[in-house]
């Protein structure tokens, strides 16, 4: 661990030395790469050299221990040890964190995508607060959330909502909420008080730039009509509704929400490139060894991860066996309990396979 932490440390040193060479800003995506990369490795080098600080403290004070003999000094010495040596292990683990290969959507803001699955009305209803939730929880973290494109329900919420959501480190905290979310709860429309099971898909999709996706146009239809619904002035009126559909694939996107037909197709071609790019990852991970597994993000949609139960205030999510009893604060985007664990779980999954390497 520690050669691969000099070598870090020395290519920080070599990225520092070359941002400060003349006219480096003059080709900016040169210089934007060595920024970031800078930044990357700041987070590394700075543990690391206050990890060096204190290992060499620890070996002054434990030569004062043999060469003092003054016995307050020594009484000091001993209590610097003892205070070192309790802070080390975290500091050791922080730094075998930071080495593990990193996802390379993890700094990416996000497409995210809710759908009523099976329930009906209620699948839909709880679409909406599922979405209102994560919002609040994106407020809470300074984040940004731009509704790209939605669908009304038949009697309130909505059959799907796409938004992106934009900020520090968004894919990194978001990207273990892709699943089946299963919600249990009476309806307002239940006479009988029985509990009505319902479910709302999620998907978090990393933000595609144009770059890293190759799209001919020839390859795309685009298709502009009246968009429908609630809207405001623009709906019914004008022809600002765009669909996109992606031949060789046959992915779809339409966005109706823009009041401009050249806002709705920026939206669009926006949720096509993420989509094309996951469909790429996914196929890669089909393919992929295991190392190359753990740097292209979580595993299947399909999968039922999380259950709100309402009447006992209860979530749970089953991939860890999590449970907690504060769902009306989850709801209202107080979502560290569930989201926090499942990061740690995951790295400390990702530590057991570097170790047994």
């Amino acid at each position: 661990m520690f050669e691969k932490l000099n070598e870090v440390e020395k290519r920080y040193e070599q990225v520092q030395e070359m941002l400060q060479r003349p006219n480096i800003a003059d080709d900016q995506k040169t210089f934007r790469s060595l920024m970031k990369e800078l930044s990357e490795l700041e987070k590394v080098v700075s543990v690391f050299r206050v990890y060096k600080e204190m290992k060499n403290n620890l070996a002054s004070s434990k030569s004062m221990l043999g060469s003092e003999s003054d016995t307050e000094l020594i009484a000091l010495a001993k209590e610097e040890i003892h205070e070192i040596e309790e802070k080390l292990p975290p500091i050791e683990q922080q730094l075998k964190l930071l080495l593990l290969p990193k996802d390379p959507n993890d700094e990416k803001n996000i497409i995210l995508e809710i759908r009523a699955g099976a329930g009906g009305d209620e699948a839909s209803l709880f679409a909406e607060e599922l979405f209102r939730a994560y919002t609040y929880y994106a407020n809470e973290r300074g984040w940004k959330v731009v509704p790209l494109s939605t669908s009304a329900g038949n009697a309130g919420g909505v059959k799907e909502v796409i938004a992106e959501v934009s900020g520090e480190s968004v894919y990194s905290l978001l990207k273990y909420e892709s699943g089946v979310h299963r919600v249990q709860r009476v309806p307002k429309t239940e006479s009988q008080g029985r509990v009505h099971t319902s479910t709302v898909t999620v998907a978090v999709i990393p933000e595609a730039e144009e770059v890293e996706v190759n799209i001919d146009p020839k390859d795309v239809r685009v298709d502009v009509q009246r968009a429908s619904g609630a809207g405001g002035q623009h709906i019914n009126t004008t022809d600002s509704a765009v669909r996109l559909t992606h031949i060789p694939t046959g992915l779809i996107v339409y966005c109706q929400d823009g009041k401009s037909q050249h806002a709705n197709r920026d939206k669009a071609f926006k949720i096509l490139y993420s989509r094309l790019l996951q469909m790429e990852e996914e196929k890669a991970r089909k393919e992929a060894s295991d190392e190359r597994l753990a740097q292209i993000g979580t595993g299947d949609r399909s999968e039922r991860i999380r259950t709100y139960n309402f009447p006992q205030s209860r979530v749970t999510d089953h991939r860890i066996g999590l449970t907690i009893h504060s769902l009306n604060q989850l709801m209202e985007g107080d979502m560290d309990e569930v989201i926090q664990p499942l990061v740690t779980h995951y790295q400390a999954e990702a530590l057991k396979k570097q170790s047994s390497k």
